[in-house]
């Protein structure tokens, strides 16, 4: 992915636009179609760059309760719901204990709190943590699925907006890889509905509409032919089309 389209920006730098109360636009679509994205919104935006770098590996484990019922009421479109992961930044060592939490108008809200890398179960600090922001119990969850991807992440020159790009999405689920190839899931991270996107609109030319994907729920209908995705099932025939692969016959590879 030629990255040199954009001026950097370094970690630092982004401070003020880490948006951890905002409003998430996300859009889907086969990886071929994101260069000329990129080109067309190269002035409008940086990239974060860390030691000349830009792609940078992550690796995420979600936590669900025995009956999985933060993917169930995600299932059912409830808001007012939860996701509870711990995320890794492969390329730092960084690891963080994250709640996200999607209200009733739609609005993200995630807080964090620093963990160990690759760490095991919840510390008595993190069983504070989840039981004061969530109405779970610590000890009536457990890991539900891992991902990992590479993710490119892009800034408004007005720094109000923020951009992930993830592509090479992998789900892990009961010690076997699965792979999305060709897929390219952009969020758009601003402080209102109303906020103008360059990227949307770039996104829009392509003919490219915003539709939800959630990591979390997405691997688990596709890894887990048992639970309940009536929801999901056009989604994941659309998103089937769009890669060209038949997810009966996933990819796998061994780690």
């Amino acid at each position: 992915m030629n990255t040199k389209l954009f001026a950097p920006i370094k970690l630092n730098e982004m401070d003020q636009v880490k948006l951890m109360n905002r409003i998430d636009q996300k859009f889907w679509f086969h990886e071929a179609n994101l260069l000329p994205v990129l080109q067309s919104v190269s002035e409008d935006y940086f990239i974060l760059d860390i030691e000349g770098q830009s792609e940078f590996p992550y690796t995420s484990t979600y936590y669900d309760t025995p009956d999985k019922r933060m993917y169930t009421l995600h299932h059912n479109g409830k808001l007012n719901r939860y996701k509870i992961r711990r995320r890794s930044y492969i390329s730092s060592g960084l690891s963080f204990l994250e709640i996200k939490y999607k209200n009733n108008k739609g609005l993200t809200d995630k807080k964090r709190l620093p963990a160990k890398f690759n760490a095991g179960p919840f510390t008595p600090e993190e069983r504070e943590f989840i039981q004061g922001l969530t109405p779970y119990c610590s000890e009536h969850l457990s890991p539900s699925l891992s991902n990992q991807f590479v993710r490119l992440t892009l800034v408004n020159r007005n720094f109000r907006e923020r951009c992930t790009i993830d592509r090479h999405l992998e789900f892990k689920k009961n010690g076997a890889w699965f792979q999305l190839q060709n897929l390219t899931i952009i969020e758009i991270k601003t402080e209102g509905r109303q906020m103008p996107s360059p990227l949307k609109l770039a996104l829009n030319e392509e003919r490219i509409r915003a539709s939800g994907f959630s990591k979390y729920c997405m691997g688990m209908a596709f890894t887990n032919r048992n639970l309940k995705r009536n929801r999901f099932k056009k989604k994941i025939r659309s998103i089937e089309k769009t890669i060209q692969t038949n997810m009966d016959l996933y990819q796998t590879k061994n780690h």
